[in-house]
Formats: structure tokens, C-alpha cells, sequence
């Protein structure tokens, strides 16, 4: 027969057993939780990566410094503001999308930075007006001219002396055109665009008494043209000297001289001759550049004042 202390002992011996066994149960759930927790859920893991937006700006940026353009779509932003998903730039399938493309060699063109205001290839407007040319000479001091199929240039076109030789198509609204030699200019108040023709270059447009004249005009390369002369102006020397260009092709649009030290460019005047004010260069080979960049070396000229020496060179027609 149990004691009342004896059954009190068994009663505490159950509480620690069922207490011992619910403490295991926790324990083990506790653990099998931070295991679970441990283990990449690897379909999760899938989904958040294809439902987070990848932004363009890495692979619009590889683009801009590759190619040296920059990307339109770079500076426009989306109407939601929200960045479209694209692949990333380390995937295969990005980096082959990225096509490198070298940037084309910038060309720079003869016309553009020495030419003037009148360029090849472009046709101009204005109004063709008269004069009595006389013999022909004019501001371009060409001398007497062979014929009078001449022009002189309005002052804004003239642009001291550029337009000196060149040779220009003129065509009339009524379908008649001609073609003249710049060998002048005119003043103020002819415009921009006008033309003031010899009456006898007028006159195969339309008739005298017609005045002005609508016409458009635009620089031509003849082909029956001899070569090229030189003449040195009155009062050259070895020590001061100015050098023109006679019977070009294409409008002159430098002359460099051959000094000691290599090509020296020199400065032209209002009056078509290019100026050496210290002599260097002055009897030396003359180098001369068209409106097309063609650029004809001439050599063994002596310095003859106000004399024609004729060359054995011409530019190629355009």
C-alpha cells in the first residue's frame, strides 16, 4: 500500500516526463524552422529575380562610351518613370546586342574653312544688272580681258578678292543663261546676289532695256582654258613682294611660298595679289590651292615686276 509520500513522488516523476517531452517537441520545431530557413528556395529565388526590373541605363551607358553617339533614348524618360526590364549587360545575350561601331574619320572639306561665301555645288539668287566693262580690267586688276563675257561681283560676294577669276553660270528665269569671269566688284548698293553683268554678257540673257534681271547663278569649272600665269606686282623685290594668280580653273583660295623654314601662307588683298611684306618667299616656288583643295606647286620664276610668266600647270575641272 503506497504511502502518500510515495505517490507524490510519482506525480512529480510524470510532470517532468510529459514537461521533458513538450520542451523536445519545441526544440526540435525551433530547429527544423532555422533549417528550413537555411535552404535556398530556389523557385522563389527565380521569381523575384524575373519580376525585378533590370534599368537600361548600364547598357545604354556601354553603347554611348563604345560608339562615341550619344543615345537618343539615354535623355528621354519613360511616361511612367518606371525603367523598363531588359536583360542585363552581363548576360551573353546583352553583350551581343552591344554593337561596337567606330566612329567615321571626320572629314573636313577644302570649301568650309577657306573658300568664302560662295561654294561649289550651290546655286544662289539675285538680280543681274549692267555696266559698260570698257577693255574688261576691273578691282581684280587682271588686266585687259580676252573677251567680254565678264562680271563684277556685289561687295558681300566679293569678300576681298575671292571671287576674283572665278567662273559663273547665270541663268535667266526665261531659260537664256551665260557664263562669265569675275574680273570686278561692285559697290554698294548692289546686294548680296547680284551680279553686275558686261552689257555685252546682259545682253545674252535678255535686252538692254530690261534693267534688272531675276536671275540664279552658281561656280562652274570650264574646260576650254589654257594653264595657269604669274605675275609679280610693280615694285617687287627680294626684300617686299606681291604675287598674283592669272587664268585659274577654280577660284584661288590661297598661295603659300617656299621659305627656309617650310610653306608660308601668305595674306591677300582687296586687290587680288597676296603679299609678302618681308620678302621671305619673294623669287621662291609658289604653291597654289583651288576651292576644291587641288593645290599645283609652281618653280624657277624670278621676280619680274608687272611681267605675265606663264606655267605649264592647271587645275583639274570640276
Amino acid at each position: 500500500m503506497q504511502t502518500a509520500r510515495q505517490a507524490a513522488r510519482r506525480r512529480r516523476q510524470r510532470r517532468r516526463l510529459v514537461l521533458g517531452a513538450t520542451v523536445g517537441v519545441g526544440v526540435a520545431g525551433v530547429l527544423a524552422y532555422f533549417v528550413m530557413g537555411l535552404v535556398p528556395d530556389r523557385k522563389a529565388d527565380a521569381v523575384a529575380a524575373a519580376a525585378t526590373p533590370v534599368a537600361t541605363t548600364a547598357v545604354t551607358s556601354t553603347t554611348t562610351a563604345e560608339t562615341g553617339t550619344p543615345d537618343a533614348s539615354a535623355s528621354t524618360a519613360s511616361p511612367t518613370g518606371t525603367p523598363k526590364p531588359t536583360a542585363s549587360a552581363a548576360t551573353p545575350a546583352a553583350r551581343k546586342s552591344v554593337k561596337v561601331t567606330p566612329p567615321a574619320p571626320r572629314r573636313t572639306a577644302a570649301t568650309t574653312s577657306s573658300a568664302g561665301r560662295i561654294q561649289p555645288g550651290t546655286s544662289y539668287k539675285g538680280v543681274a544688272t549692267a555696266y559698260e566693262a570698257k577693255d574688261g580690267d576691273g578691282a581684280c586688276l587682271f588686266g585687259p580681258s580676252p573677251d567680254l563675257m565678264i562680271a563684277a561681283m556685289n561687295t558681300t560676294d566679293y569678300e576681298t578678292s575671292r571671287a576674283c577669276g572665278a567662273y559663273v553660270l547665270v541663268r535667266a528665269a526665261n531659260g537664256r543663261s551665260v557664263t562669265v569671269r569675275i574680273t570686278n566688284e561692285c559697290p554698294l548698293p548692289c546686294a548680296p546676289g547680284q551680279l553686275d553683268l558686261s552689257q555685252q554678257a546682259f545682253a545674252k540673257l535678255a535686252d538692254l532695256q530690261v534693267g534688272r534681271l531675276a536671275i540664279t547663278w552658281s561656280l562652274v569649272s570650264p574646260s576650254s582654258i589654257g594653264n595657269i600665269s604669274i605675275r609679280y606686282k610693280t615694285g617687287s623685290s627680294a626684300y617686299w613682294c606681291g604675287i598674283q594668280v592669272i587664268d585659274h580653273r577654280n577660284p584661288v583660295t590661297g598661295l603659300e611660298v617656299r621659305t627656309g623654314s617650310g610653306w608660308r601662307r601668305l595674306p591677300r588683298t582687296g586687290y587680288n595679289y597676296f603679299l609678302s611684306a618681308d620678302g621671305a618667299g619673294c623669287g621662291s616656288s609658289i604653291r597654289i590651292t583651288d576651292i576644291y583643295g587641288q593645290q599645283l606647286t609652281v618653280s624657277g620664276l624670278a621676280v619680274k615686276p608687272n611681267v605675265v610668266q606663264h606655267t605649264q600647270v592647271q587645275f583639274a575641272r570640276h
